[in-house]
């Protein structure tokens, strides 16, 4: 089906890391595992770039925003972050459909002004429980308690003004947050299958055990979470497919 008027415009992934060698491996970047996990909902093609070495641009023809994780951690202050939230946050005031994930969402409270630091109740790792707080398009469909892949040790610590929560989990209160009318964060990761969770615990263990987690119990515990991929199409069906926006839908 086509909503509107049908023009070139496409989703731009924001990457901001890579996914470990085994998981390039078998599926791909993360723009390209992005593309997958959102699937038929969206067929308006694709762009990407990599904020890590490429400058922010602004694009007419960009429909939606999503911004990838990272192992990057932004109490560390690399060069290339400050420019990326003030791009970020322009891009959030002209009222582009944005979606932040794992280290995007952090990336997005920063930008909008909020804070991000280690996360004082350790590392999220694994299959975890997630707990809807209240009604959100991106929920549509899912029960108020779902699993979803997780792979983190900073933490939003402090919300930018206005920001609404929408759902926590045990190590984290800040799940899913909506940062303004069209830009939302989930610091768990929608697009991470079992398998792929399996690898990044195989790609951390050296840190895992240094941190006085269990990578085998890890491993064993994680399952696939077709919630995740749910909430991406609805990402595009609810916020990107507002009335009068352009997009183009399966």
């Amino acid at each position: 089906m086509v909503v509107g008027m049908v023009r070139p415009h496409k989703i731009l992934i924001v990457v901001t890391g890579s996914p470990p060698p085994a998981v390039a491996a078998a599926h791909g970047d993360y723009a390209t595992i992005m593309a997958a996990a959102v699937g038929s909902a969206w067929t308006g093609g694709y762009d990407s770039i990599d904020l890590r070495s490429e400058r922010p641009r602004n694009d007419s023809a960009t429909a939606a925003v999503i911004i990838t994780g990272s192992s990057a951690s932004l109490p560390d202050h690399e060069p290339w972050m400050a420019e990326a939230t003030a791009w970020l946050a322009e891009i959030v005031r002209r009222g582009t459909p944005t979606l932040g994930v794992c280290f995007g969402h952090q990336l997005l409270a920063q930008a909008l002004g909020g804070a991000v630091a280690l996360n004082p109740k350790g590392r999220e790792m694994g299959t975890v429980a997630i707990e809807r707080l209240e009604p959100c398009v991106l929920f549509q469909g899912l029960n108020r308690h779902f699993t979803a892949n997780a792979c983190h040790t900073d933490t939003v610590t402090r919300l930018p003004v206005g920001a609404e929560v929408f759902a926590r989990s045990e190590t984290d209160p800040h799940q899913c947050v909506r940062f303004a009318e069209r830009c939302y964060g989930v610091q768990f990761h929608p697009e991470i299958d079992g398998w792929t969770m399996r690898a990044f615990v195989d790609a951390r263990a050296d840190q895992l055990h240094a941190e006085g987690l269990d990578p085998v119990a890890i491993k064993h515990q994680a399952r696939d979470t077709p919630s995740g991929h749910q909430i991406m199409g609805n990402f595009v069906k609810h916020v990107v497919a507002l009335e009068g926006h352009e997009a183009h839908l399966a």
